[in-house]
């Protein structure tokens, strides 16, 4: 299903066009505003290419009591959310590369614990959304506080061909630690790359 950026004219009607289970972003915008235009065309085009993102706009020009509830003083601004949890406020306008990342990848970043502790591996994790073993395995890694970049190969193409070439292999989950390729949820070897106890 392509994705549009639906306009929406209050706070209730962005609840009802959020999804319960995925990312939520809400675009506001001052339109006529050269940076607000500036934003919109660029998610605007980004959005067109993808599928499944659900983002909604409002322009604050008309639209009052969405900005008002998340303190948001400045447009444009994305408002980001992890259901109806909300999480961060992108400002500003970006390259659409990075709103194309920030659609495609999820950065799970772990709470800090022990300042004094070894610098974590670098860690991604090519995945689909509908392979319960990528679930599994993302849930390993947050129940033990390691912070991971989430890669869905059904929607980055160019993220799936790098996976193939490093490993030699389509199936996913796929973990990067470091440059070292794990396939599926091999447990065993994940903890000993990352030790876990």
């Amino acid at each position: 299903m392509e994705a549009s950026l639906k306009e929406i004219s209050s706070y209730d009607e962005m609840v009802k066009n959020f999804s319960d289970r995925n990312k939520n972003y809400v675009l506001l915008y001052k339109k006529g505003s050269e940076t607000s235009d500036c934003s919109y065309r660029k998610i605007k085009k980004v959005v067109n290419q993808l599928r499944d993102i659900n983002i909604v706009a409002a322009d604050v020009n008309s639209v009052r009591d969405i900005h008002l509830k998340y303190r948001v003083t400045s447009a444009p601004s994305l408002l980001v959310f992890e259901g109806k949890k909300f999480i961060k406020i992108v400002k500003g306008c970006n390259d659409e590369k990075y709103y194309k990342s920030l659609f495609q990848r999820v950065l799970y970043i772990a709470p800090t614990v022990d300042n004094e502790a070894q610098p974590q591996k670098r860690v991604i994790v090519y995945s689909t959304p509908s392979c319960s073993w990528c679930n599994t395995l993302k849930t390993h890694l947050r129940k033990n506080g390691i912070r991971f970049t989430d890669v869905d190969v059904s929607r980055d193409r160019k993220a799936a061909e790098t996976m193939v070439a490093s490993s030699g292999q389509q199936g996913v989950p796929q973990i990067d630690i470091n440059g070292e390729i794990i396939v599926g949820f091999d447990k065993k070897r994940i903890n000993n790359f990352l030790k876990i106890k």
